[in-house]
């Protein structure tokens, strides 16, 4: 689909969600098998080319719309149990995710000197340990002083409204799973020492999933769920029967205990058992009815799922997941196989000098893949 002309619009926004910077590809020379992001050059092409050219002097905003950072997946932080979510051993898987993708940051940096442009970031579930004011501080920092205030990190849970009629929200607020406490994220021990305090299912990622994507890496990547454990029976026999049988003793210790003391009642139990036990709704299902009774708002966009979605309803609403820039594996028909989609989002607000007809559309969103220039002669085999 071709891009609007830049003299039809005022500005562009551009959104893109779930990049998931880890700690590197190798950690002290060791392979780290939680990376999961493999495409710095071509990100760092991304934010040049709305930067530059025809984008140079334009209004243009980057949002960042959630798990930019996957503080959930570094590994090399020498702690025990829940000093993990510690705001010292926070500070410290942020200092190796920034290290590892220095090429990224510098890139935002750039981005930013340039007339202009600004960036609005979202917190998302994988690194929510950004509501530590100290963590937020670490990521300017690694901007020019002159234009920090052009970075702007949202509060957690915070919908936002880039224009007229746009919502944006990471996601994760839709999942019980992973729906956070805006009041008790941060705790503190006796000592004053802070901690974050994490929904279960970022546990669920750190104790379950961490350890089983260490000998298939493919483990987190792979939709839908039930597909992927069906073949995997057949497939790979052992280790999904592992798979599975961990998921089960971790939810009948993690969880069961928690809702039995919520609630005496059998029936409130089961309904919050079934609800918790589905993890990656159909996002298009959870957000329709909200769509199309919201009567000001005609685009909803979110990731989180990782799966790129572009629906136009018949009543002209516009509903996109922006999917993610990490690599997954679809087992439906007609959704693709193993290649990655560095998806993003584009919206162009439309110039009201040239759109006075007050029925028409103010914006016109759009879901795109990025395929940039790459200058190397080959690629990495991950």
């Amino acid at each position: 689909m071709r891009f609007l002309r830049k003299s039809n619009s005022k500005k562009t926004i551009i959104i893109i969600s779930d990049v998931h910077l880890g700690a590197g590809e190798y950690v002290n020379g060791i392979r780290n098998y939680l990376e999961d992001f493999h495409y710095d050059e071509e990100l760092v092409d991304f934010l040049e080319y709305f930067s530059s050219d025809e984008y140079a002097s334009k209004d243009v905003e980057l949002i960042i719309n959630g798990d930019f950072f996957d503080l959930l997946a570094v590994p090399y932080v020498q702690v025990f149990d829940d000093e993990f979510w510690s705001e010292e051993s926070s500070k410290k898987k942020l200092q190796l995710i920034l290290d590892a993708h220095k090429e990224v940051m510098q890139a935002l940096n750039d981005f930013l000197k340039v007339k202009n442009k600004k960036v609005t970031f979202i917190i998302g579930n994988h690194d929510a340990e950004l509501v530590f004011d100290s963590l937020k501080e670490m990521v300017l920092n690694c901007f020019d002083k002159e234009v920090r205030d052009r970075f702007i990190i949202r509060e957690l849970n915070d919908e936002y409204r880039p224009t007229d009629r746009v919502v944006l929200r990471h996601g994760h607020e839709y999942e019980i799973a992973h729906t956070f406490e805006e009041e008790s994220c941060i705790i503190e021990d006796k000592d004053g020492k802070k901690y974050f305090n994490p929904p279960w299912g970022s546990y669920y990622v750190t104790r379950v999933i961490n350890k089983f994507k260490e000998e298939r890496d493919h483990v987190n990547a792979v939709r839908p769920i039930n597909k992927f454990l069906i073949n995997g029976l057949i497939y790979d026999t052992f280790f999904t029967l592992r798979f599975m049988l961990a998921n089960t003793i971790y939810f009948i210790m993690v969880r069961s205990i928690y809702l039995f003391k919520i609630s005496n009642n059998f029936g409130d139990w089961l309904k919050l058992f079934m609800k918790e036990l589905h993890l990656f709704q159909d996002y298009e299902e959870l957000t329709f009815e909200y769509l199309q009774d919201a009567k000001d708002t005609d685009v909803l966009i979110v990731g989180h799922t990782h799966e790129p979605i572009c629906r136009t309803y018949t009543n002209g609403k516009t509903f996109i997941n922006t999917g993610t820039w990490t690599r997954m594996y679809n087992l439906d028909f007609g959704k693709g196989g193993g290649n990655t989609q560095l998806t993003f989002a584009k919206i162009e607000v439309l110039d009201p000098k040239n759109n006075k007809d007050e029925h028409l559309p103010k914006v016109q969103a759009n879901l795109h893949t990025w395929e940039g220039r790459n200058t190397l002669p080959y690629g990495s085999f991950n």
